[in-house]
């Protein structure tokens, strides 16, 4: 009975790892890329536009991951212009956050790797704002 319950784990494990791994990768958000040039420097940027973007952002990517590459980071753009919160949770790469009315920058602010605070940081912007962009350092 044991050889039966070992032989159903041996199975079982790597078809569910499958299985999650599979999904994973279906909820993975898309991007497209696009230059942008932000104090005089022009960076490549994944784009967050929708709401599901938005919540992911750059989460879960470490430094090395195949997506950053040839990435400086992530703009937000938004419908409508409101005082942003934005958090270190799940995020493994430091942040340089830049706080934008239209294309004027109204303050900046920096967000640590969760692995470099240990806890979650959140920052807002000091004004309503209608696009955020993500620089990783």
């Amino acid at each position: 009975m044991k050889k039966i319950a070992t032989i159903i784990l041996i199975i079982a494990i790597p078809l569910a790892v499958g299985s999650w791994y599979s999904v994973a990768r279906k909820k993975s958000v898309k991007t497209e890329t696009i230059k942008y040039t932000l104090e005089n420097k022009t960076y490549n940027l994944l784009t967050a536009k929708t709401q599901e973007e938005w919540e992911k952002g750059l989460m879960f990517l470490d430094p090395t991951s195949s997506r950053l590459r040839g990435v400086n980071g992530m703009i937000f753009i938004f419908p409508d212009k409101q005082v942003r919160t934005f958090w270190n949770k799940n995020t493994y790469v430091d942040l340089d956050l830049y706080w934008l009315n239209d294309e004027k920058i109204t303050g900046k602010s920096e967000l640590p790797s969760i692995e470099k605070s240990k806890k979650i940081v959140t920052v807002n912007s000091s004004s309503p704002v209608n696009k955020v962009i993500e620089i990783i350092k």
